[in-house]
């Protein structure tokens, strides 16, 4: 099934750093989630009693990640439903996780709310994780000789990790991002990112309900990738593993092998688009500062932040330097447009 995103951007400046463009690759309820149990939602709640602290943390971490790495290219992509391909293959898929607390559910739609006023594309594909549809632009553009930065909290795109692709995974809530290159991710795990599926599969991965061989942690796994240099041989070598380990991984192969298929991310999801689509474009200020209103976001600190990474601002400037005009940027008081 096709995914087209919610709103195409038609502008923006096609060379990053170096001149190559930088495509900045978001994993929405991924960080939204981890913004949520970051800040205290009794902290964050409109006047009427909405939720906001996800969609706060959603927003500030979006804002210094822009500000930081300078995308020249931006999308976020969601999760639909937890019914997927790896659910019709596993029913336990993901099945030991919590109901989705109510107060996280109802700020989902204020995010997106919030991304369209920024003018930045999102996904959500039926039948798919949010990782497949990152995979698949991430593989797609490394291709076209676009850099690609993920900010995700699943260490399943670790696997995407190229010297053109790294992952910036956060930490301390969403307030930290670790960079993830092949060499980081070798001096973590001990593994090349394309083995650490393999890592995962047999080790198990408990938040995805995932079950490992029991008696085999993240040590012994590694050392049998390294001796058998990857999953599929220690498979068809698995008879050469001595003692009650080795008894272990022949009783359980069936399910790592169904493990590994389910941790290997999908790279051909089908997007009516292409990375060029996804040029990042100035925001649709009026938008922006009805959602702003709306969520009680009125600390000037927090929308300078939003509205110092808006393209257009960025243009504006540009054009009033070169007409020799003084430009005067003020920060945006509650509905207000920037006076320039």
């Amino acid at each position: 099934m096709a995914a087209t995103a919610s709103k195409t951007a038609t502008t923006g400046t096609d060379a990053a750093r170096g001149g190559r463009p930088r495509l900045l690759l978001l994993d929405g309820h991924s960080l939204a989630y981890r913004a949520f149990y970051a800040l205290p939602v009794e902290n964050f709640n409109t006047s009427t009693g909405q939720p906001t602290n996800a969609v706060y943390g959603f927003a500030s971490m979006l804002a210094n990640t822009l500000r930081d790495e300078a995308p020249t290219h931006l999308a976020v992509a969601f999760d639909v439903s937890r019914k997927t391909w790896r659910f019709e293959e596993f029913p336990e898929y993901k099945a030991n996780r919590a109901k989705t607390p109510d107060e996280f559910r109802s700020q989902v739609g204020l995010i997106g709310e919030l991304l369209d006023g920024m003018s930045v594309p999102r996904f959500a594909v039926e039948g798919f994780e949010a990782d497949d549809v990152i995979a698949t632009l991430a593989t797609r553009a490394a291709a076209e000789g676009y850099e690609v930065l993920i900010v995700t909290g699943d260490r399943d795109c670790l696997q995407l990790v190229t010297d053109d692709v790294t992952v910036l995974y956060p930490t301390k809530g969403v307030s930290e991002l670790t960079r993830f290159t092949p060499a980081k991710v070798e001096e973590k795990y001990g593994l090349s990112p394309q083995q650490y599926p393999d890592l995962a599969a047999l080790r198990g991965d408990p938040s995805d309900n995932l079950p490992g061989i029991p008696g085999v942690g993240e040590k012994t796994a590694t050392k049998w990738i390294k001796q058998f240099g990857s999953f599929a041989e220690l498979v068809e070598r698995a008879d050469e593993v001595k003692g009650k380990v080795g008894e272990k991984l022949r009783e359980h192969l069936e399910a790592v092998k169904l493990n590994r298929r389910l941790t290997e991310m999908v790279r051909d999801v089908v997007l009516d688009c292409t990375p060029g689509d996804l040029a990042r474009a100035p925001y649709d200020r009026d938008a922006l500062a009805a959602v702003l209103d709306a969520l009680e976001f009125r600390n000037p600190n927090f929308r300078e932040r939003l509205y110092a990474v808006d393209p257009g601002a960025a243009e504006e400037e540009a054009a009033a330097g070169a007409a020799g005009v003084e430009v005067d940027g003020t920060v945006l008081g509650t509905g207000q447009l920037a006076g320039w």
